[in-house]
This record gives structure tokens, sequence and C-alpha cells, in this order.
């Protein structure tokens, strides 16, 4: 981190600052004491105010306790942003966020010194958490912007201030807080709003952008092939065969079009955990663990790769709620459940009370069962997934599917 004194620290965040015996500035900001290394300020979030001593022992250089947390991380990212001059990228949208995030990291790395934001650190503490892994040499920052109402997005970007702002798509996410798609396509939109003059707005084909000041690059049908194994977008090889991803290739590319930088011939994505991770599962079997999240575009993209990825063996998956979509929330779910059931899904388990919904969309899928929770729902599926299934877990973050891949992985270990 591009060091900050603790002075500044002081006038930056109202709370009760308390320094290390000899400490005059702080080398990095963590809210985990766990994660403290020597010279940090160690942030105290809610109960954190327990681990201030231990933060100390670790070698914090300072720990404050703030009266707002929300406002002091933003005053401390937005300090750290003012002192680099590295070109920062926003990238929101409805799907692919934090995938398209770990694809243009990938390509950015071998040609700039990069930060990208860890796993999905997208919110008012993640954002500033990553603006303050900053360093005096660091080129190019690539943040995820997530947003649950309107104005969330702009905040964000009023603390980050990026240069190049990306939108992977518009869909149907977070109705109950914005009420519609007109709402989402309202709180994506703040991201083009905060472009400066001169930056690069990358849209979707049909996002409309009313600002003449700044270069627009819309995203069109992706065009990939597969070679060896590995999908090819844009004359480069990445490895990974899931068609949505070629999508977020296509736009982490136009980033990195933006940015001035080289593109490479072959790269290698690290993907954040639980998206699309692939395991062996007995008598060949393939478990997909996508259990970070889920809204319905992501759904249909998960089990159109289901499909893809089975050839002969049994299609299995293992379905959740998908959370915060509002009045129409029964009726998208029945949808999937038909997806499923197109897809060639022969055994379906639907966890949580939404999820019902998926069962009365795929009335002809063969085996079906429904299970409350998490710990339901391993139970189900040690009953019917057998030796050589491909199985997909997918729901949203608040009901834990993890669980379940968690499990199917240990049988097969």
């Amino acid at each position: 981190m591009i060091p900050l004194r603790l002075d500044k620290v002081a006038s930056l965040a109202d709370g009760r600052l308390n320094a290390a015996p000899g400490a005059e500035e702080v080398t990095g900001v963590q809210v985990d004491s766990r994660r403290i290394a020597p010279g940090d300020l160690f942030v105290a979030v809610g109960r954190g105010a327990e681990f201030l001593d231990d933060a100390l022992t670790r070698g914090a250089a300072a720990t404050l306790v703030p009266k707002e947390p929300f406002a002091a991380f933003a005053a401390l990212g937005s300090a750290v942003r003012d002192r680099s001059s590295a070109r920062v990228v926003g990238i929101t949208g409805s799907t692919g966020k934090t995938s398209t995030k770990d694809i243009l990291a990938a390509l950015c790395a071998p040609a700039a010194r990069t930060v990208a934001t860890e796993a999905n650190f997208n919110n008012e503490i993640g954002v500033p958490l990553t603006l303050c892994r900053l360093e005096p040499d660091t080129e190019v920052c690539i943040l995820e912007l997530a947003m649950r109402g309107l104005g969330q997005i702009a905040d964000l970007c009023a603390i980050a201030r990026p240069d190049v702002g990306v939108v992977t798509n518009i869909g149907p996410v977070h109705l109950e807080l914005v009420g519609s798609l007109e709402g989402v396509l309202q709180a994506k939109s703040e991201l083009i709003a905060a472009l400066p003059a001169g930056g690069a707005a990358i849209v979707p084909a049909e996002f409309a952008v009313e600002r003449e000041d700044v270069e627009v690059v819309r995203l069109g049908e992706t065009q990939a092939g597969l070679e060896d194994g590995r999908t090819v977008v844009g004359g480069v090889s990445f490895n990974f065969t899931a068609q949505h991803h070629a999508a977020n290739a296509a736009a982490a590319l136009a980033a990195l079009d933006a940015l001035g930088l080289p593109r490479p011939q072959r790269i290698d994505v690290e993907f954040s955990r639980w998206r699309g991770e692939d395991r062996p599962l007995a008598g060949g079997g393939l478990l997909i663990n996508d259990a970070y999240n889920a809204n319905p575009d992501s759904m249909r993209a998960a089990l159109a790769h289901l499909a893809a990825t089975a050839g002969e063996r049994r299609r299995v998956a293992v379905l959740g709620d998908m959370a915060e979509l509002g009045p129409g929330a029964p009726g998208f779910h029945q949808e999937i459940g038909a997806e499923a059931e197109r897809q060639g899904v022969a055994a379906l388990v639907a966890v949580g009370e939404l999820a019902r919904g998926y069962l009365d969309g795929a009335s002809g899928i063969p085996v079906t069962r429904w299970a409350p929770d998490a710990a339901g729902a391993v139970t189900a599926v040690g009953e019917i997934v057998q030796p050589g299934d491909c199985v997909l877990v997918k729901a949203s973050r608040s009901v834990g599917l993890e669980r379940v891949a968690d499990a199917l992985a240990a049988v097969s270990a």
C-alpha cells in the first residue's frame, strides 16, 4: 500500500485510533486480524473490536474503531487512490463481474503491475480495501463493483474514480431493491456516468450511453472457437471451455485494449472460488461447483454448460433459491426448472422454499427431490447421485450450497 501517516489516518477517519509504540505510518489496511502484516492498520468492524490486542500482537502499526465504518473505509480508500497514478477499471453487470475481473487480471499481469479485487470484495468495504492495496508502482487496478440498490455504484465510483467502465450485461437481479430491469439498467449506468472525459465505456450492444466525451465499445455476439481443449477469443487462447466465459473474455479483452496493453497469445485464468470449479467424482463423474451465487441468466448459462460438459454422463442439477427477485421470483424459478428439463437434466434436487418452483417447471424430469436447506440437500444428493454422473451445484450465496459440493468431493476423495 502507498503509505499513509497516522496523523493523516486520524484526520480521515473519525474514531478511536491506537498506535503501536514508535509507529508513524500504515502500509496496509485489514478488517481481519488474522491477515495482519507488520505495518498494517486494523479497522475493527462489528465484533472486530474484540481482536484489537490480537492485531497489535501480530504487528499492526495501529488499530481503529471507527464511528462510521463505511465512511472511514471510503476516506482511506479515496486517500490512497489520490496518491496513485494507476489506471482504474470498474466492472459491473448482472452476471459475470467476478469472472470478467479474473480474466482481465490474468490478461494485464504479464504487461503491467496489477492489483485486482480479491474474491468478490466488491462493496462499501471491499472496494476501499482493494484500493488500499495500491503500491507506488501499481499501473492497473481492477475493481468489481456490486450493487443492491440505486446509488451504490455511484458511491463506489466516487471513491474509485474509474478510467474504464465495463458493464458485462443487464439481467433480472436485485429486483426486490430496484424494481425492474429498467432499475437494473439505471443502477449499472451509474458507472458510465462516473467516467472522466476521455474514459472508455465497454457496454452491451443495446446499452444506451448518453455521453459524447467517452469512447464507447459495444459488446456484440462473441466469436469463440475451441482448440486443444481451450477457448480462443480475439486471438487469445484461454484455459476454459464454458461458453459464458467466452463472453466474459470478450469484455475483458475490450478493457485490455482500452488500457493500451498487448494481447497475449495464451493465458491461464485462475477463477475465484466456487465459480464453475470442476472436480472429478467417482466412476468418471464430474462436479461443477458454481455455488457462489445465482440469478436467472447465470442459471441458464450454468445449465447450458452442464449439458455441453456432461457428454454421455447422466446430468444432475442441485439448484437452490435465487434471491432478491421480487414478486416475480416464483415465475423465474419455474422458468429455470423448465430450462433444466430442456437441457436434459435427469435428476434435480431443489433446495429452499423458492426452489419448489423448479419442480413445478420441470415436471418431465424423471428424478426430483426437494430439500429445505443445504443440510437436507446433502442427504438428498447422497440418495440419487450415482458413480459417473455429471453434477451441477448452483444457488444464491445465502443458500450455502458449497456444503453439498464439499460432501460430493469428500466421497470421491
